[in-house]
């Protein structure tokens, strides 16, 4: 009987090593920060085109250049009386400013990681996340991105404080 409960905690916690050992670091210990509102203002700052019920081009729509994946992997959020099993609903939403925010809310939610090894989850994870996709948020930002970026947050900083 003393065999079985040994093998029975041995086996649970090499599966707890396993789970453990799958997630990352900064997964797990980062401190998260939620979307506000002032981050999606850089985050649209930054896309270089942050004026409402813009149009699409090309394959990106919207204030915040959304494209069809990432408003899928967002959730499909849709303005109100659509569906998104409607051909138009991405672009419709993608076009809308408050639809918008909820597909890069949900976008974030979803994809949410410490993307420069800092200890928290903030904006700047955020904008990475955004402009580089939820896989690939630890590369380079282009330079026009950043800089428009980095200007927003320090325009903000200086404006609370």
């Amino acid at each position: 009987m003393a065999f079985h409960v040994l093998f029975a905690t041995a086996v649970l916690c090499l599966t707890a090593l396993s789970v453990s050992a799958k997630a990352s670091p900064q997964q797990v210990f980062a401190e998260h920060h939620p979307v506000t509102e002032t981050c999606l203002g850089c985050l649209c700052d930054a896309i270089g085109e942050c004026t409402p019920n813009m149009k699409c081009s090309g394959d990106v729509c919207g204030m915040f250049g959304i494209t069809w994946p990432y408003w899928s992997d967002s959730g499909k959020p849709v303005v109100e009386g659509s569906n998104p099993h409607d051909s138009d609903a991405y672009s419709k939403c993608a076009n809308d400013p408050q639809c918008a925010k909820k597909s890069v809310i949900g976008y974030m939610a979803r994809f949410a990681q410490d993307c420069n090894n800092d200890g928290v989850i903030d904006c700047k994870d955020y904008a990475a996340i955004h402009k580089l996709g939820g896989f690939g948020c630890r590369g380079i930002l282009p330079h026009d991105f950043q800089v428009r970026f980095l200007a927003c947050q320090s325009t903000v900083q200086n404006l609370s404080g």
